[in-house]
């Protein structure tokens, strides 16, 4: 019986944060660890150059970053393929086909271009790349010909797109070529996480993020100045659970949900600080991170061997891809010479 398959990956854009972690490193991790499926974990740095052209060595830079957190977090490159998208030619091939399929106003339909475009205050000036992104994004899962997919609820309508754009190809040129993929999305209630600030979104560019990188100084700080109640002027003051990020992390991350639930009434009822609730948060996240921060900090003294993974993974992926593209160019009929 033939595994499953996943594709899954982050752009290079910077370290990742806990956001990543909750969302779909610590999924990815424990898919990996079933033994059911064959993995492919792609850091996109093709699409990441989509609205970050200009700035090409901010993607340089981050690439060997996303890789040492892939590492710390557990992805294991013995069970995985760990590998980067433009080391890949089949892809930018079968994105070219696949934009053929798909009309200009489905794209501009699509909720999380829109969300991502409004959030980057893009307007009209956008890069055609970003535009298509999720035309790109179908080429990357199709490649694998992954069934599986791994992401945030965000993500949803980009797994649809690329539903779409399969039964397009297949109806069009008769051949069942390529594979539908399914999203599998985190569990209720551990979706994304809000920033810092209270932001619904933990984000790099919005600067309220902690990062699976950050030492237990600057894990204590960060926690130190998160939004919680603006009314909760004093501890005996009545304090919102709802809306209060501390909780909201506590819920994600504490074992002991039982004292969290104990906080939570004593916090309503008034008598519990501020400045205690988040101690107490910052000690559930230390002995969270603290073993991903020493892997990390074990991987990174041996750079050229981070370099040789991703060199591996690539070649491993790119003779599936290839194959993938040799099926899709018969079915077209563009293989004149073979």
């Amino acid at each position: 019986m033939n595994k499953h398959v996943i594709l899954t990956g982050d752009r290079p854009t910077g370290k990742l944060h806990i956001g990543h972690y909750i969302g779909s490193l610590r999924q990815r991790v424990a898919l990996q660890e079933t033994g059911d499926y064959d993995t492919y974990i792609m850091i996109a740095d093709q699409q990441a150059l989509t609205d970050n052209a200009r700035d090409p060595e901010k993607i340089k830079n981050s690439l060997i970053e996303v890789a040492l957190d892939y590492l710390a977090v557990g992805l294991d490159p013995e069970k995985s393929t760990i590998f980067v998208q433009s080391a890949i030619p089949a892809l930018a091939e079968l994105n070219l086909y696949y934009l053929n399929l798909v009309t200009v106003s489905r794209l501009e339909r699509n909720p999380t271009v829109k969300a991502e475009i409004q959030q980057k205050n893009f307007e009209r000036s956008i890069p055609v790349g970003f535009f298509t992104y999720p035309v790109s994004q179908t080429a990357d899962i199709t490649a694998f010909k992954a069934d599986t997919v791994p992401v945030g609820d965000d993500q949803e309508p980009m797994i649809e797109q690329a539903r779409e754009i399969v039964r397009s190809f297949n109806t069009i040129y008769g051949k069942e070529v390529l594979v539908e993929p399914q999203g599998v999305f985190p569990a209720k209630g551990s979706g994304r996480l809000p920033g810092l600030d209270g932001n619904a979104k933990m984000s790099k560019s919005l600067n309220n993020a902690i990062y699976l990188s950050d030492d237990a100084d600057t894990l204590k700080k960060k926690v130190m100045s998160m939004y919680t109640d603006p009314d909760h002027v004093h501890v005996e003051d009545p304090g919102r659970v709802e809306g209060n990020t501390v909780f909201t992390y506590l819920d994600v991350f504490a074992k002991d949900q039982q004292h969290v639930a104990d906080l939570k009434e004593q916090y309503q009822a008034g008598g519990l600080g501020d400045v205690k609730l988040k101690r107490y948060l910052s000690d559930v996240l230390e002995e969270e991170l603290a073993p991903i921060r020493s892997r990390r900090l074990e991987y990174a003294k041996d750079i050229p061997a981070i370099y040789d993974i991703l060199q591996k993974g690539s070649e491993k992926a790119n003779e599936v891809a290839a194959q993938t593209l040799k099926e899709v160019r018969a079915a077209i009929g563009v293989n004149y010479f073979e």
